[in-house]
């Protein structure tokens, strides 16, 4: 496994993208734990496109245009849904002090963590891209070579989310006590919801 591949893998793992709005959003709104369940949810549904491009289902998806524009406009309608509960603070970003007394239940977190990515068909493509690029010439096991390329990027993710969520928990203390500030932040995560929304549904196969 080279070099190459651990910093592309980092990069790509680091970059805002709609898992890191979802954990930092989470974080700010009811705590550092449910930032961390909400970054198990994410990481688990790399883990689900990662199998589905394994498995060459992503071949599949981009050559099925009824199937690819199904998930497409699910995943941008669920994530305009969520720009709209963030920005009536009846979504992720709904703060009380006492995070005990308002938190979801870690099985809600995880599953809006999973649906929202997973509602992304553009996911299994880019693996089915991406990875293929940093496999060894010559290699007489691709799929063996594939999978560790893949757990690689699933361990990154996951440990940039929770250090996400790490930040983010950590800064709320300082963030929360704002009503202006908790104001400003739900219209950035809500308007960052509706851009990956209106920029999913734009999307082509």
């Amino acid at each position: 496994m080279s070099y190459e591949y651990f910093i592309a893998n980092l990069i790509v793992c680091i970059a805002p993208g709609l898992g890191v709005i979802y954990t930092l959003s989470t974080s700010l709104g009811s705590g550092l734990r449910a930032g961390l369940w909400a970054a198990l949810g994410c990481t688990l549904a790399t883990v689900v496109h990662l199998a589905v491009a394994l498995a060459g289902l992503a071949a599949v998806l981009h050559t099925s245009a009824v199937l690819f524009q199904t998930i497409k406009f699910a995943g941008a309608a669920y994530l305009l849904w969520m720009a709209w509960t963030t920005l009536r603070a009846t979504g992720t970003l709904a703060v009380d002090p006492d995070t005990r007394a308002r938190a979801d239940r870690p099985w809600r977190i995880v599953r809006r963590g999973v649906l929202l990515n997973l509602l992304n068909p553009k996911l299994p493509l880019f693996f089915l891209a991406f990875l293929p690029q940093f496999l060894p010439a010559g290699t007489p096991d691709p799929t063996r070579d594939l999978m560790l390329l893949g757990a690689v990027f699933v361990a990154t993710t996951g440990g940039v989310m929770m250090t996400y969520a790490l930040a983010a928990g950590t800064m709320r203390r300082y963030i929360v006590g704002s009503e202006r500030a908790m104001t400003w932040l739900r219209r950035i995560f809500a308007a960052s919801f509706a851009a990956l929304g209106l920029r999913l549904a734009a999307e082509r196969a």
